[in-house]
């Protein structure tokens, strides 16, 4: 059922990671880019409920960021998985997000996962859809945040911007602890 690799570490980002992340996210050149700052809180605030990939020599290569909804305790909510380069291909982001989903329901139980995706994404699209088949969970699909919410940027720092579409996967019958 899992995919997680055994031939990279994979475990909780540190405060240090903040800024490999960034870069892992900016070189994905399909992320929004959040500033290194926030990379750096994340790695402090949501190390629990996020997961880093080390190559032998300790160096991130890989990352999957996410929260519990403070309304649905049961809920993980996937922000942003990204794989440096040299390391796509291999079933990294597959086995990122089924050590986290694994770790996240062990320690708290977990019904569901949701993320979302923008149209065309279709990298995301596999990669989320195979987890609900590898856990043997329906997926839902809505849009959650329609492309004109999103703040008109005429300077082109932030926009135009897709729509994202909500996935929800589960009920997650293996990760309910």
């Amino acid at each position: 059922m899992s995919a997680v690799r055994t031939d990279l570490q994979i475990d909780r980002p540190v405060v240090a990671d903040g800024a490999a992340l960034w870069r892992i996210a900016r070189d994905s050149k399909v992320l929004d880019l959040n500033s290194s700052y926030s990379y750096l809180l994340w790695c402090r605030d949501f190390a629990a409920t996020s997961a880093v990939a080390r190559d032998p020599g300790g160096s991130p290569v890989g990352f999957v960021t996410g929260y519990v909804r403070p309304d649905r305790p049961r809920t993980l909510v996937v922000w942003q998985v990204a794989v440096d380069a040299g390391h796509q291909g291999r079933g990294l982001a597959a086995s990122l997000l089924d050590a986290l989903a694994l770790r996240v329901g062990a320690e708290q139980g977990l019904t569901t996962l949701e993320t979302t995706i923008t149209p065309g994404n279709t990298a995301s699209e596999r990669l989320f859809t195979s987890f609900a088949q590898r856990h043997g969970a329906p997926v839902e699909r809505e849009v959650l945040f329609a492309a004109d919410l999103f703040p008109s940027d005429p300077a082109g720092l932030d926009g135009p911007h897709d729509p994202e579409v909500l996935y929800r996967i589960g009920p997650l019958p293996d990760l309910a602890g």
